[in-house]
């Protein structure tokens, strides 16, 4: 799989152009975004597959004063693409310059110009160009007149409703987890380079490895059954906490404590991913050390027995 960022419309290599293309922003990559790729693949298998995505999120762009959203940021985005099928993952710059390139425009330079797209695939509620003026209908009639062909993916639903990045955020922020993995196909992992931290949870006897949430969305805060993917492929179970430590004072920033059950080694400086499998309690206050001593302990017990439970 090559991820491709498109940094020059002019500057898409020959032998990556002629797929059929998946298009869409793909935040988290759930679900209802494997279908688009599926759709892609099934009306042309005879074409190398293609996802085209926005970076930054188009809502990063026109409101940057919003708290990060963020399911997925583009390595773990071209990653998961890459694991559907996609053999390129062109990464299209979300700019001024492209918030006001008129759809008929994005059309011409960017799908049949740049990428010489042969097949597209989006979902329904597919929208872009200029104030989001080009549909799917739009899209449709634009892409017929240029030979490339179009599906449209209706939106994948469950008992819950219909799948989506909205939705997988909201059960994220109200502590449900396995409702996120429901949607995603696998659990949700938040991304970050481990940092030193003030050795704290080694005093109490539980060490924890540090990361920051970054641009990804911040969750329930509280306490957490993790399994942590380690830079050399290895996954171990773990327990974290999501918050800003209220009982030695409170951070200025969320950051995402995980204490690896049965692990030593040195994880400094090196990128982790944590998986959120099960919510167990919201972030708390405690009246001293000791309590909260006690307190790691019980969760890291739950947390086992949550783990071994599946």
């Amino acid at each position: 799989m090559t991820p491709f960022r498109i940094e020059d419309l002019a500057g898409v290599p020959a032998a990556l152009r002629g797929a059929t293309v998946a298009l869409g922003n793909f935040d988290g990559v759930h679900l209802g975004h494997a279908a688009v790729l599926r759709a892609a693949h099934a009306a042309r298998p005879d074409l190398p597959l293609a996802a085209l995505t926005f970076e930054p999120h188009p809502r990063e762009h026109f409101r940057p004063e919003d708290p990060p959203f963020r399911l997925t940021l583009f390595p773990a985005k071209a990653a998961a693409l890459g694991a559907l099928g996609a053999k390129t993952v062109f990464a299209l710059p979300f700019d001024a310059n492209l918030a006001a390139m008129p759809a008929e425009a994005f059309v011409e330079r960017v799908l049949h110009h740049t990428i010489g797209a042969r097949h597209l695939a989006c979902g329904a509620d597919f929208a872009f160009g200029h104030r989001r003026g080009g549909n799917v209908e739009f899209l449709a009639a634009a892409a017929e007149a240029r030979g490339i062909g179009l599906t449209v993916v209706p939106a994948v639903a469950d008992a819950g409703g219909p799948i989506s990045s909205t939705r997988i955020r909201r059960a994220l922020q109200d502590g449900y987890p396995e409702r996120a993995a429901a949607c995603l196909g696998q659990p949700w992992e938040v991304r970050g380079e481990v940092f030193h931290g003030d050795k704290l949870g080694r005093v109490l006897g539980w060490p924890t490895a540090n990361i920051l949430l970054g641009r990804h969305l911040e969750p329930a805060r509280g306490v957490y059954a993790v399994r942590v993917a380690l830079a050399d492929g290895r996954l171990v179970d773990g327990v974290a906490n999501v918050g800003r430590r209220p009982t030695l004072g409170g951070d200025p920033v969320t950051r995402l404590e995980v204490h690896l059950f049965d692990f030593s080694g040195d994880l400094y400086g090196q990128e982790i991913g944590v998986r959120l499998l099960h919510f167990q309690r919201p972030d708390a206050s405690f009246a001293g050390l000791e309590a909260l001593k006690a307190a790691i302990a019980a969760d890291a017990a739950e947390a086992r027995r949550r783990l071994a439970a599946g």
